[in-house]
């Protein structure tokens, strides 16, 4: 049963662990069979989708998006969909997550967390790092600074 979504803005760390874990998923991902367990098709089907299409197809199914979004804290739409949704995000965070072999020491060094907040309550945004604390972001003052910045463009 799939529980984790790695979304596009990370798709060759997807690709890495979608080979070795049944319930992880990623946008185009056909479905494999992995230890006799088998991953259905992902319903988002092209890495191409748009945040708010995809965001909430994966929100209402419970899975937990990894993602790496420099901006996610910037779009008021997207901060919008994920609380209106319900949406559980780990994004990883920083210039750490640059390249697919960091985003995977990040992943696997922090694993036993990212799975302890898929069984948490939506929605939240937690930035993640290889070491820092984790500290979700608040969604209403990123929504409200949000909403200011797009005031003033």
């Amino acid at each position: 049963m799939v529980r984790f979504y790695l979304d596009a803005d990370v798709l060759g760390l997807a690709r890495l662990i979608c080979q070795e874990r049944s319930d992880c998923t990623y946008p185009g991902d056909p479905g494999i069979v992995i230890r006799k367990r088998r991953r259905e098709p992902c319903p988002v089907t092209s890495p191409g989708a748009k945040d708010p299409d995809w965001i909430p197809v994966v929100a209402r199914l419970g899975w937990l998006i990894i993602t790496r979004d420099r901006h996610i804290n910037e779009r008021l739409g997207e901060l919008q969909v994920v609380r209106d949704e319900g949406a559980k995000i780990v994004n990883l965070a920083g210039t750490e997550a640059g390249t697919i072999w960091k985003q995977l020491e990040i992943v696997v060094t922090r694993w036993r967390e990212i799975e302890l907040l898929a069984d948490e309550a939506g929605p939240f945004i937690y930035p993640l790092s290889r070491t820092g604390r984790l500290q979700p972001i608040d969604l209403d003052k990123a929504i409200a600074a949000a909403a200011r910045r797009r005031i003033i463009r």
